[in-house]
């Protein structure tokens, strides 16, 4: 009995802030590899022996792309409301208050100035932690923002995308968030400024009828979920047996909707090669525009 009640003290537990399995090693969810969680951590979050990509945390993000000490906060500044006195189990601002608390932002998304590999560029990440990671009105306005300000700053824009969707405790106002951060890219198409959208695990519902699939250049992580209705949701609808690896990156590569899907590892070189293509290619087009009105002088 002493025994048992040793190990039931000892079991490890899970952290409420970690994306990672607890204890010190965990059981890789795809090819059930025993993997020390240290080790898992260093690699990216990503399986040392299959390559599984876990769901990455925002700083850690942030740390694998943004050159060191570069990343400058530009989100933060502004909190959600509750216009519809929505509640369901709890009071939206109680469930709101909850996670700023537990994750230490007042919203599912950060937003900032950084340099990658060089180029100037500002970096969106959001957070799946938060509420799914749904595009409430502080979160449209955050992407906005960043936008307008890499369009005035002259910077590539990079977005991390992982989200369930519209955040349904806004109702309406969520849904808009979908025009307003569409029209903010216009910016930066109107200045030549390179758009390069990363889908991750998973990226869903109106964040991918939006922005997200909106880049120049589309990149995705490996095995990530990328839909606007989710698999259950389309085979009860039409009840019909759906294609193995439906609705997974490597599935939506083969039907042409991303035009890579890139390791995460090797993620921040690829990233830095299509922004310089992309200025390369946006000068030499201006160049020959402006060959052109010259003729025509």
């Amino acid at each position: 009995m002493a025994l048992e009640r040793w190990f039931r003290r000892n079991r490890p537990t899970r952290k409420e802030d970690d994306n990672a399995p607890a204890g010190l090693w965990l059981k890789c969810e795809a090819c059930s590899a025993q993997i020390y969680r240290k080790d898992l951590v260093a690699n990216a979050y990503v399986c040392p022996e299959c390559g599984h990509h876990y769901r990455m945390p925002v700083e850690a993000r942030i740390e694998l792309l943004a050159d060191a000490g570069s990343f400058e906060p530009w989100s933060g500044g502004i909190q959600a409301e509750d216009p519809l006195g929505f509640v369901d189990t709890q009071p939206y601002p109680e469930r709101l208050e909850k996670n700023r608390q537990k994750h230490g932002r007042p919203d599912a998304i950060v937003t900032g100035g950084a340099t990658l590999d060089g180029e100037a560029i500002g970096l969106v990440v959001m957070d799946f932690q938060f509420l799914g990671g749904s595009m409430g009105s502080v979160v449209g306005e955050e992407i906005a923002r960043a936008a307008e300000r890499s369009a005035q700053e002259g910077r590539a824009l990079v977005a991390v995308t992982a989200s369930g969707g519209a955040r349904m405790q806004e109702g309406a106002l969520s849904l808009m968030q979908m025009a307003k951060t569409t029209v903010a890219l216009e910016l930066l198409a109107e200045r030549g400024l390179p758009f390069v959208s990363v889908l991750t695990d998973p990226t869903t519902g109106g964040v991918t009828a939006s922005f997200a699939t909106l880049g120049d250049v589309i990149y995705a992580e490996p095995g990530a979920l990328i839909s606007f209705a989710g698999p259950r949701v389309i085979q009860q609808t039409i009840k019909q047996d759906l294609p193995e690896g439906f609705q997974r990156s490597e599935f939506l590569l083969e039907k042409g909707m991303l035009d890579d899907v890139v390791s995460r590892k090797a993620l921040k070189e690829r990233l830095a090669v299509t922004i310089r293509l992309l200025r390369a290619g946006s000068v030499a087009r201006e160049r020959e525009k402006g060959v052109g009105r010259a003729a025509a002088l």
